[in-house]
């Protein structure tokens, strides 16, 4: 085999409107020429599913747990694993010495186990050649369990950062070493790996970088009442009390100042009751999910994006938002800086801190020859550096050379 000529491509649940940077991938991989056959733990919920190419891509996505509950499929899938005792009985060594300590993370265990057959059987009845994992936690464990049932070699996608606080109780260590390679996002990313496997590893270590396509972003100037824009899930790790808390510090200097909130999540209605009792109900607006190209032309009304988060990976939001000309403001976590230039494409504030999120955001809305300067060289850092094409054509070349057991490539092409 001189190439992988049917990939696939595992995810907890997929597509998920946070998580449009696998669509892209996945999209982009298809352009070079690579078969992939998209797979999900758990079937998306229609929330998801807003605009045309995710209803697609979910309609042709094959979901393990659904499969899992089937009779038919589990029982085919365990009679294929009968016929190779050596291999499903090393896969259950396997499960059971990775599992978490306790008697609920040993449930979950089997859980996965029974998922891992199930996938197993779907790859071998459709001819996959390599599995690819985005996510190193649940889905990972699925993806190393069904590679060792199999004999389907697999690699996966580390993220991070919540995969970095519990690196033990999933086994990073044990899936790096089984991976026939890992593809880190970014410098952090790839240190964390490092940090957290053999030495030995560490050649197998290479970074991918998320990416977007700029020409899908409108860089043009805007006008009017000064507009900032937040897009993530409203959960904790995002950090929006702390905007609010900055936003209330701006209500008077900054009267007409309005903020959009694109996204959902647990959190939402506890915030909408925050933003009414700090009297912010006037500034604020929660918008929902937005498909990619509603994303896209919310940015052309937008002065600058905001995303206050305690941790984050490599957002691709910010991605976006430089590729659309805007400034962003953002707090310095994790890979952040290798995205984001203080004070050259956007600025830079810690974490938790009101003040200095309330002063970064006067300091860029209230200075157009700024904000133009730094949209400007936010476009350029993300055509160079996070352009998906780019980052596929390099993601399909590490694949190839993997599966041709040829010499391993760099860190970065």
């Amino acid at each position: 085999m001189t190439e992988p000529t049917r990939i696939a491509y595992l995810t907890g649940e997929y597509p998920r409107a946070t998580d449009t940077f696998i669509q892209r991938e996945v999209a982009g991989l298809r352009r070079q020429g690579i078969e992939v056959r998209t797979c999900s733990i758990r079937r998306t919920g229609a929330e998801h599913l807003v605009g045309e190419e995710q209803v697609a891509e979910a309609a042709a996505t094959f979901h393990v747990l659904e499969a899992a509950k089937s009779p038919r499929h589990l029982g085919r899938a365990l009679l294929r694993a009968l016929r190779q005792p050596g291999r499903l009985l090393r896969t259950m060594a396997l499960a059971r010495r990775t599992a978490p300590g306790g008697l609920r993370n040993g449930l979950w265990q089997v859980f996965y186990l029974v998922e891992a057959l199930v996938l197993a059987d779907a790859m071998a009845r459709e001819g996959i050649t390599h599995l690819h994992n985005h996510i190193a936690k649940a889905s990972c464990t699925v993806a190393m369990l069904a590679s060792e049932l199999s004999g389907i070699p697999y690699s996966f996608t580390l993220h991070g950062p919540d995969i970095f606080f519990a690196p033990d109780h999933w086994r990073l260590d044990e899936k790096i070493t089984r991976a026939r390679f890992v593809a880190c996002i970014s410098e952090f990313c790839r240190a964390q790996a490092m940090l957290f496997s053999p030495r030995a590893q560490w050649d197998k270590l290479h970074i991918v970088h998320c990416g977007i396509d700029p020409a899908r972003y409108d860089p043009a100037p805007r006008s009017g009442p000064p507009h900032l824009m937040f897009v993530g899930r409203l959960a904790a790790v995002k950090g929006i009390p702390v905007l609010f808390e900055a936003l209330a510090q701006l209500k008077s200097t900054m009267p007409d100042l309005r903020v959009t909130l694109i996204g959902d999540g647990p959190e939402r209605a506890g915030l909408e009751r925050d933003a009414a009792e700090m009297g912010l109900r006037e500034m604020v607006h929660f918008a929902g999910y937005k498909s990619q190209a509603e994303v896209a032309e919310a940015l052309r009304d937008t002065d600058a994006l905001v995303l206050p988060s305690f941790a984050e990976g490599v957002p691709v939001v910010l991605m976006e938002a430089m590729a659309a000309g805007r400034p962003v403001i953002a707090t310095a976590v994790a890979g952040v800086r290798e995205l984001v230039e203080d004070g050259v494409s956007g600025c830079l504030v810690h974490p938790g801190d009101p003040q200095s999120l309330a002063h970064a955001i006067t300091v860029v809305l209230q200075d157009p020859e700024r904000r133009a300067r730094m949209g400007a060289a936010g476009r350029a850092k993300v055509e160079s550096e996070f352009d998906i094409g780019k980052e596929t054509d390099w993601l399909a070349q590490v694949f190839t050379a993997y599966a041709g057991h040829t010499a391993r490539p760099g860190k970065r092409p």
